[in-house]
Protein backbone atom coordinates (compact mmCIF):
# COMPACT_ATOMS: atom_id res chain seq x y z
CA UNK A 1 0.00 0.00 0.00
CA UNK A 2 2.81 2.40 0.83
CA UNK A 3 4.49 1.63 -2.50
CA UNK A 4 1.28 2.61 -4.29
CA UNK A 5 1.36 5.98 -2.57
CA UNK A 6 4.93 6.58 -3.74
CA UNK A 7 3.97 5.75 -7.30
CA UNK A 8 0.94 8.05 -7.05
CA UNK A 9 3.10 10.90 -5.77
CA UNK A 10 5.59 10.21 -8.55
CA UNK A 11 2.79 10.34 -11.11
CA UNK A 12 1.62 13.71 -9.77
CA UNK A 13 5.20 15.06 -9.87
CA UNK A 14 5.60 13.82 -13.46
CA UNK A 15 2.34 15.51 -14.40
CA UNK A 16 3.60 18.77 -12.89
CA UNK A 17 6.88 18.50 -14.78
CA UNK A 18 5.05 17.89 -18.06
CA UNK A 19 2.66 20.77 -17.39
CA UNK A 20 5.52 23.17 -16.67
CA UNK A 21 7.32 22.08 -19.85
CA UNK A 22 4.09 22.73 -21.75
CA UNK A 23 3.69 26.20 -20.25
CA UNK A 24 7.25 27.51 -20.21
CA UNK A 25 8.61 26.48 -23.61
CA UNK A 26 7.96 28.10 -26.98
CA UNK A 27 9.42 25.22 -28.97
CA UNK A 28 6.67 23.00 -30.39
CA UNK A 29 8.73 19.80 -30.03
CA UNK A 30 9.29 20.53 -26.33
CA UNK A 31 5.55 21.15 -25.93
CA UNK A 32 4.84 17.76 -27.50
CA UNK A 33 7.34 16.13 -25.11
CA UNK A 34 5.63 17.85 -22.17
CA UNK A 35 2.26 16.57 -23.32
CA UNK A 36 3.65 13.03 -23.59
CA UNK A 37 5.07 13.24 -20.05
CA UNK A 38 1.62 14.31 -18.82
CA UNK A 39 -0.02 11.40 -20.67
CA UNK A 40 2.46 8.92 -19.24
CA UNK A 41 1.91 10.15 -15.70
CA UNK A 42 -1.85 9.71 -16.03
CA UNK A 43 -1.40 6.17 -17.37
CA UNK A 44 0.95 5.37 -14.48
CA UNK A 45 -1.53 6.72 -11.93
CA UNK A 46 -4.55 4.84 -13.27
CA UNK A 47 -2.70 1.54 -13.71
CA UNK A 48 -1.39 1.86 -10.16
CA UNK A 49 -4.89 2.53 -8.83
CA UNK A 50 -6.27 -0.45 -10.77
CA UNK A 51 -3.80 -2.91 -9.22
CA UNK A 52 -4.93 -4.75 -6.07
CA UNK A 53 -2.41 -6.51 -3.85
CA UNK A 54 -3.03 -10.24 -3.48
CA UNK A 55 -4.95 -10.61 -6.72
CA UNK A 56 -3.67 -11.82 -10.06
CA UNK A 57 -4.03 -10.66 -13.63
CA UNK A 58 -7.07 -12.25 -15.33
CA UNK A 59 -4.99 -14.72 -17.34
CA UNK A 60 -6.10 -18.29 -16.74
CA UNK A 61 -3.19 -20.74 -16.70
CA UNK A 62 -3.44 -24.28 -15.36
CA UNK A 63 -6.72 -23.91 -13.56
CA UNK A 64 -9.55 -21.56 -12.89
CA UNK A 65 -9.73 -19.54 -9.69
CA UNK A 66 -12.83 -17.86 -8.40
CA UNK A 67 -13.68 -14.45 -9.81
CA UNK A 68 -12.60 -12.84 -6.55
CA UNK A 69 -8.98 -13.88 -7.20
CA UNK A 70 -8.55 -11.67 -10.24
CA UNK A 71 -8.25 -7.92 -10.67
CA UNK A 72 -10.66 -6.02 -12.89
CA UNK A 73 -9.23 -5.91 -16.45
CA UNK A 74 -11.26 -2.86 -17.55
CA UNK A 75 -8.91 -0.15 -16.17
CA UNK A 76 -5.97 -1.78 -17.94
CA UNK A 77 -7.93 -2.03 -21.19
CA UNK A 78 -8.92 1.64 -20.92
CA UNK A 79 -5.29 2.63 -20.39
CA UNK A 80 -4.24 0.64 -23.45
CA UNK A 81 -6.87 2.56 -25.42
CA UNK A 82 -5.53 5.79 -23.93
CA UNK A 83 -2.01 4.90 -25.00
CA UNK A 84 -3.18 4.33 -28.59
CA UNK A 85 -4.98 7.68 -28.58
CA UNK A 86 -1.92 9.43 -27.11
CA UNK A 87 0.33 7.99 -29.82
CA UNK A 88 -2.15 9.11 -32.50
CA UNK A 89 -2.36 12.63 -31.08
CA UNK A 90 1.44 12.78 -30.87
CA UNK A 91 1.70 11.75 -34.52
CA UNK A 92 -0.78 14.46 -35.54
CA UNK A 93 1.05 17.10 -33.51
CA UNK A 94 4.38 16.10 -35.05
CA UNK A 95 2.86 16.25 -38.55
CA UNK A 96 1.51 19.73 -37.83
CA UNK A 97 4.90 20.78 -36.48
CA UNK A 98 6.51 19.66 -39.74
CA UNK A 99 3.95 21.71 -41.68
CA UNK A 100 4.61 24.75 -39.46
CA UNK A 101 8.33 24.39 -40.09
CA UNK A 102 7.81 24.07 -43.83
CA UNK A 103 5.53 27.14 -43.94
CA UNK A 104 7.17 29.47 -41.41
CA UNK A 105 10.74 28.12 -41.33
CA UNK A 106 10.69 27.75 -37.55
CA UNK A 107 9.01 25.80 -34.77
CA UNK A 108 9.33 28.52 -32.11
CA UNK A 109 5.89 29.90 -31.25
CA UNK A 110 7.08 33.44 -30.53
CA UNK A 111 8.76 33.62 -33.96
CA UNK A 112 5.64 32.20 -35.65
CA UNK A 113 3.49 34.82 -33.89
CA UNK A 114 5.87 37.57 -35.02
CA UNK A 115 5.75 36.34 -38.62
CA UNK A 116 1.94 36.11 -38.55
CA UNK A 117 1.72 39.60 -37.03
CA UNK A 118 3.85 41.05 -39.83
CA UNK A 119 1.86 39.30 -42.54
CA UNK A 120 -1.47 40.63 -41.20
CA UNK A 121 -0.46 44.26 -41.86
Amino acid sequence: MLWTNYIGVGAVVLFGIGFMILLLNNNLIKKIIGMNIMDTSIFLLFITIGNIDGKEAPIIVGGKMSEAGYINPIPTALMLTGIVVAVSVTACMLALTIKYHAYYGTIELDEIRAIRGESDE
